[in-house]
This record gives structure tokens, C-alpha cells and sequence, in this order.
């Protein structure tokens, strides 16, 4: 099968397509002919430094998300599932490929009428905008900032956020990114590249940020005393700095994500339906074929995409 290899740490050329050995499931594996390949930031990360959520020794195929077709059974696993449209994480390997191997037990079935892209493009950046949702639980009438409104969280947090009730202030930098949060539902846009983005603001009720550093700092700044912040992401390279003191001070709480496997299924399965059913949109801004692997990471890493990157593995 076709592959991408990931030998050794570094900038995105280090990702290299080749032939890889085809993979055979195991006991409750089902084999899935892959049509698209999820990419997130945190694979870039893992890619350049060989830290993050994920591990492995190296060579290694990378990718901890696809969509396609269970063509192939391992032992033990539900017949039912042959023939079926699935995503499925891999356990942070082997998603950049045509063919892989995953736990039958955490497929998730892709609603009759839904594309395969479209489920793909939410099977890490939807449940986990679910998840931040449900966690910070935004009060219709309050107002949210959001961080990175334009990429692949960030988009899918406009939408659900707007869904609520809430008044959401969407932060993005450059005026197409902007202009992709209003048309998503936000009430406001601010230009984060702009050094007095916050000036002016009214306070905030709520922060979702999944950038961090002196964005997220800055973002934290508006928030009213009373205010509730949920950092998801380090874009910038470091989490927000709120010391507990001055947090203390402004009577401010700092929400934290826990997740359980229930959680995330069931997070997954909400986003899954909602998309089908026309309420949720994720945005797929830019598509790689997989032996560009490493042109989609240079794009998440420049900041040149919107929405969801993806790479598009066979039709």
C-alpha cells in the first residue's frame, strides 16, 4: 500500500511517501481502506519533536484519525461492521495510509447521507468542540471570545456557541478568517494580528482559547470578574499564564477538560448527527493528496489554512 513515513524528527519534509507492508487486523481489529486522512496540530507538533499525546518508535507510519470502508475482519470482530462508512482514531499511527488496522470498539458509523469528509473533517475537532461546550456550558446572552475562530475547533465552537445562545466575539488573524467567522454565525470578529485587538471591548463571559501565550493572555484579560476560561490548545507554543492568585483576585475560573471514552463517543456521535442532519458544518478549507503530506503540515504550521485540513486519500 501507499504510505506516508515518518524516520526521523523534524520540519515537514521529513515526511516522505513510499510503499509500506500492507497491515493485517488483530483480535477485534477491522482493516479500513482509508479515504481521507484527519490531520490536527498536535501531529505537527509530534512530527517535528516527538512529544504530544502520542508515541512510537520511529520508523513510523503517522496519522491518528481516518474515514472509509471496513473491507477486512480480525478475529472476534462483528461481521456487522463489514462494508460499513466508519471513523475511527488509530491510536496515533498509521492514519497516513490506504489501508488501517483499528480497534473495532472504536469505530464510529457515519450517518446514511453524510460524505465521508465531512465525518472525518469532525472526528477529532468536533468532539472535542462538544466536549469544550459542554464543559464551559455558555448561558444563552453571555458573551464568548474565541480564540483561532477560524481553524478546525475553532470554527465548529462559533457554530455550536452561537447554537447556545451565546454572543460570540470571534478572534482570528487576517480578514478572510474573519469574514469565515461572521458568515459562521459570530456577532463579532476581532484581528488578533492587530496590537490593541482587545481595545474597546466589552468584558467577556467566557474564553475559549486554543492559543495560548500572549494571545491567550491578552484573551484572558477581557475576561469580566467572575469569568470562566478554558484553554484547549497551544498554538503559540505555551498554555495561557493565569497565576491562581490573580485568577483568585478577579473571582475568575480556570475550567479544565476531562474527558472519559464515554464522553468522547458520545461527543462524537452528537457532532456525527448534527452534521447530518444540516445543524453543523465543518469547514474543510484546504485538501493534500497523501503524498503531500508534508505541504499540508507546512500549511497548518505558517497559519495558512482555515478550518480543516485534510488529505484525500483515494476517491
Amino acid at each position: 500500500m501507499r504510505a506516508v513515513w515518518l524516520r526521523e524528527f523534524g520540519g515537514p519534509e521529513v515526511l516522505v511517501a513510499g510503499a509500506a507492508p500492507d497491515p493485517v487486523p488483530g483480535p477485534g481489529e477491522v482493516l479500513v481502506a482509508v479515504a481521507h486522512a484527519n490531520l490536527t496540530f498536535v501531529e505537527t507538533q509530534f512530527r517535528a519533536t516527538g512529544l504530544g499525546p502520542f508515541t512510537g518508535a520511529l520508523p513510523m507510519v503517522p496519522g491518528n484519525g481516518v474515514g472509509g470502508t471496513v473491507t477486512a475482519l480480525g478475529p472476534g470482530a462483528d461481521p456487522a461492521w463489514l462494508g460499513r462508512r466508519v471513523v475511527s482514531s488509530t491510536g496515533g499511527s498509521g492514519g497516513y495510509a490506504e489501508l488501517a488496522a483499528v480497534p473495532a470498539d472504536g469505530l464510529h458509523p457515519v450517518p446514511d447521507g453524510l460524505p465521508l469528509d465531512t465525518a472525518t473533517a469532525l472526528l477529532a475537532d468536533g468532539r472535542t468542540a462538544r466536549l469544550l461546550l459542554e464543559t464551559a456550558a455558555p448561558a444563552p446572552g453571555e458573551r464568548v471570545l474565541v480564540t483561532a475562530a477560524a481553524g478546525g475547533v475553532g470554527t465548529l465552537l462559533v457554530q455550536l456557541a452561537t447554537a447556545a445562545g451565546a454572543r460570540v466575539l470571534a478572534a482570528a488573524g487576517g480578514p478572510h478568517k474573519l469574514a469565515l467567522a461572521a458568515e459562521l454565525g459570530a456577532a463579532e470578529t476581532a484581528d488578533y494580528r492587530q496590537p490593541d485587538w482587545t481595545a474597546d471591548r466589552a468584558p467577556v463571559d467566557l474564553v475559549l482559547d486554543g492559543v495560548g501565550g500572549t494571545l491567550g493572555r491578552a484573551a484572558a484579560d477581557l475576561l469580566r470578574d467572575g469569568g470562566r476560561l478554558l484553554s484547549f490548545g497551544l498554538a503559540s507554543g505555551s498554555w495561557t499564564d493565569l497565576p491562581a492568585d490573580e485568577a483568585a483576585a478577579r473571582a475568575l475560573t480556570v475550567l479544565t477538560l476531562r474527558p472519559t471514552p464515554e464522553r468522547v463517543r458520545a461527543a462524537t456521535a452528537h457532532v456525527l448527527a448534527e452534521a447530518a442532519a444540516g445543524r453543523l458544518r465543518p469547514v474543510v478549507g484546504q485538501r493534500f493528496p497523501l503524498e503531500r503530506a508534508a505541504d499540508a503540515h507546512r500549511a497548518i504550521e505558517t497559519r495558512a489554512t482555515l478550518g480543516k485540513t485534510l488529505l484525500d486519500v483515494r476517491p
